[in-house]
């Protein structure tokens, strides 16, 4: 029997929504047969030196190790968005990755951004965008929502052909079930093509 293909879904989260968007992304990994989710967290870094925080996190999912790269068949990467950008412990994580580019670890294994933001017009875009350059770099296949799924095309609030995302001021509850549907079909896509990837 073979074992099922792990997808690697890292991301960092401060209020829990870039947390809430890796959980449903994870669902949808889950959903599709033969593949395991694995949530990583990106630690924290300290403002004034980028040291990173301490090895085990206080709550949530451990923090990424070189090896969950190394066992991944696919990768989701997550982080809020910082002014169109991938906040500073994302960026601190993927900076640490040459060695893996240079061996081309992460080679052919398909891939899939996603990001949140405070407003509707927070930077949601550009950060996903600048999340997939780097996974390009390293040979990453990039894939996105597309419009065949309906709730992107009705989505008021996150939801973008190129990742998932999510508006923090277009719900007080957390994600809004478009949000959530969009997240777990990004998952679902994303494990359907490590699978046909890994499809003798």
């Amino acid at each position: 029997m073979t074992s099922e293909l792990k997808i690697l879904v890292v991301y960092y989260s401060v209020k829990g929504a870039t947390e809430a968007l890796a959980r449903s992304i994870g669902r949808g990994i889950e959903m599709t047969p033969g593949c395991e989710a694995v949530l990583r967290a990106a630690p924290a870094v300290a403002a004034q030196s980028g040291e990173a925080m301490p090895a085990v996190p206080e709550s949530g999912a451990p923090y990424v190790a070189k090896d969950d790269l190394r066992d991944c068949a696919g990768l989701a990467l997550g982080s809020p968005t910082r002014f169109g950008a991938p906040s500073a412990p994302v960026q601190h994580f993927l900076d640490g990755l040459a060695a893996e580019w240079v061996s081309g670890l992460l080679v052919d294994k398909p891939a899939a951004v996603f990001t949140s933001s405070n407003s509707m017009h927070g930077g949601q875009e550009a950060t996903l965008l600048s999340l997939a350059v780097p996974l390009m770099h390293h040979g990453m296949l990039i894939t996105g929502i597309p419009y065949t799924v309906p709730e992107l095309r009705k989505t008021t609030s996150g939801g973008s052909p190129y990742g998932a995302s999510h508006v923090e001021r277009t719900s007080t509850n957390g994600l809004t079930q478009d949000e959530k549907t969009l997240a777990e079909a990004l998952g679902r896509r994303l494990a359907q093509l490590a699978r046909t990837l890994h499809t003798p």
